[in-house]
């Protein structure tokens, strides 16, 4: 049989079994498996499955993701996450619309001790959905503005999916996280101008807030110490060279255990009940990163790549086309499927013609973190959007699409100046 006929089969079979609930990880993994044992044989096939799971556990890469996924979990239960956003709202809160700034800039910040977009909407609807509402904030503006916020977890370093993103394509996560510092920045800035044009048009939407004087900015900034150390020792000592991205998580997942022991916020309850979130976050992780090596080589051994590589070189499309191609297909599969998973299935095809057209694998690293981000908020699926219906179940589902509407056409207009000048993702790297 031809190989790619088996690799076509293969992945309407692994539609079938998503379809069937049944977990991504095990799906790619079944599918890799079986692919291969028609190509060369049952033993070689499951000798594959054991090298691949094998040599994934061994890459000290993976051993971030649950110091990264601790850290957020002690910092949450510390209540570092209420200080960052008194914090933000602090210097931003009396603006027209200053508890959505506040809420974004206290996401972005979070984000830097989290690392997780869904962990960084639930924990942000928790502490500012209540605030805005109470401040008289439309409903739908509140959630949509914290659900949109939340996305910047997967992207403010370090981030999960980076890393993720980094184990299977063996890249560096350090360039990875370098190169996302101006990517950060300018989605940030993005939502900002998103908040302020729709509040032109809606002025009604968000009051301004009280201005507090220099004194009691200087008191919240002084009760938020903890917050500053932790990204000072993790970012800082990451990007100054003094500890590894693995000596940055050990810190993170360390201070902040203490920070909130310190704090006396730390019950034996609260604590294990981090370690058995964090634990069961770095499994589901885990096997879907097993399952997506050993698809991967299963695509890799039926000779698809070059194959698929081969046929994009001979179309008449300039390589910034074929990009803009490959976008448009990742921002319909978000929207249908659960964005990573869309993210992991379609690597092995799509990263050899990223490279083929000349491009750099770390720079589409991040403009595949931008779309999984962009995922986590449009219809149907849209987790970020479902995390705060859950909280906020007297807010109707479509409202919260329709408050993040503003920062889905925000993202999309980021990824289009991303996509057109790789050298803003790049420069660090670079330098």
């Amino acid at each position: 049989m031809d190989p790619l006929l088996i690799v076509l089969l293969g992945i309407g079979a692994m539609f079938v079994l998503i379809a069937l609930h049944v977990p991504v990880g095990i799906a790619m993994m079944v599918v890799g498996v079986g692919g291969y044992a028609v190509l060369v044989g049952l033993r070689p096939a499951l000798s594959t499955l054991v090298s691949e799971t094998a040599g994934n556990i061994e890459n000290p890469g993976l051993a971030v993701i649950p110091l990264f996924l601790l850290m957020g979990s002690f910092a949450t239960a510390g209540g570092l996450s209420a200080e960052i956003y008194r914090l933000a709202n602090a210097f931003l809160g009396h603006r027209k619309g200053g508890l959505a700034f506040a809420t974004m800039g206290g996401c972005g910040i979070f984000g830097a001790v989290c690392g997780s977009s869904t962990a960084t909407a639930a924990t942000f609807g928790r502490v500012a959905l209540p605030e805005m509402l109470k401040r008289g904030y439309a409903p739908h503006f509140a959630a949509g503005t914290i659900a949109a916020g939340g996305t910047l977890g997967a992207l403010v370093p370090p981030s999960v999916i980076m890393i993720i993103y980094a184990v299977v394509t063996r890249e560096n996560i350090l360039d990875l996280f370098v190169a996302a510092v101006v990517p950060a920045i300018l989605a940030i800035l993005f939502h900002f101008g998103a908040i302020r044009i729709y509040l032109m048009r809606y002025p009604e939407a968000a009051p301004a807030g009280e201005r507090l004087g220099w004194r009691a900015r200087w008191a919240v900034t002084r009760d938020a110490w903890a917050v500053l150390i932790l990204m000072v020792a993790v970012l800082g000592g990451i990007y100054g060279g003094v500890v590894t991205v693995d000596e940055a998580a050990a810190l993170g997942a360390m201070l902040s255990l203490g920070f909130a022991i310190l704090r006396r916020r730390l019950t034996w309850r609260r604590f294990f009940d981090a370690l058995i979130e964090s634990a069961a976050a770095t499994a589901m992780i885990y096997v879907i990163i097993f399952g997506a090596s050993v698809f991967a080589y299963f695509i890799t051994v039926a000779r698809v790549p070059p194959a698929l590589t081969e046929w994009i070189g001979g179309l008449a499309l300039p390589p910034l086309a074929i990009i803009f191609v490959l976008l448009a297909v990742y921002v319909i599969l978000g929207a249908i499927f659960d964005t990573v998973s869309a993210m992991l299935i379609t690597l092995p095809f799509v990263l050899p013609i990223v490279v083929h057209l000349g491009y750099d694998p770390i720079w589409w690293g991040i403009i595949n973190v931008v779309v999984v981000e962009l995922g986590m908020i449009t219809p149907p699926i849209g987790m970020n959007v479902f995390v705060l219906h859950g909280l906020a179940p007297n807010i109707r589902l479509a409202r919260i699409f329709a408050g993040v509407t503003p920062f889905v056409l925000s993202d999309l207009a980021r990824l289009v100046v991303l996509t057109l000048f790789p050298i803003l993702t790049l420069y660090l790297v670079k330098a």
